[in-house]
């Protein structure tokens, strides 16, 4: 049997991933492009994202006891890529939405089909805002 605990450190890491990388791409959007309809279309995912924990078969409380920050074997990594301008901080950011929705969507295959299928259904919209955000 798998530890739920693991599985749930592994989503509510991803969760807050997705969260953070959207509401970079956000305020470039926001104060950057000054762009209100694709400002207000990461926001609406990023709150989407909040809906879709909320309504799925996990209580949030599950993960918020499976973090364990110290524990994490990666956290001393402290390689940061320099950034060299804002589209590069925005390429970065919309990638790491869309691979944490991937991996939240491929964890939750594991006992909640249906959230897998709303992260998979989101994470195609951010690949359809990515290119609309160009």
């Amino acid at each position: 049997m798998q530890d739920k605990s693991k599985i749930y450190r592994v989503i509510d890491v991803n969760l807050n991933r997705s969260r953070e990388g959207l509401r970079v791409c956000e305020e470039v959007a926001r104060f950057i492009l000054n762009n209100k309809p694709i400002t207000a279309r990461f926001k609406t995912l990023r709150h989407d994202i909040q809906k879709i924990i909320l309504t799925s078969n996990i209580k949030v409380s599950l993960l918020h006891s499976a973090r364990n920050v110290k524990a994490d074997c990666q956290r001393e990594f402290s390689f940061l890529e320099r950034k060299t301008d804002l589209e590069s901080i925005f390429f970065a950011n919309i990638q790491r939405t869309k691979e944490s929705l991937r991996v939240l969507e491929e964890f939750f295959k594991l006992f909640d089909e249906k959230t897998a299928e709303k992260f998979k259904c989101l994470r195609f919209k951010i690949y359809q805002l990515e290119k609309d955000s160009r």
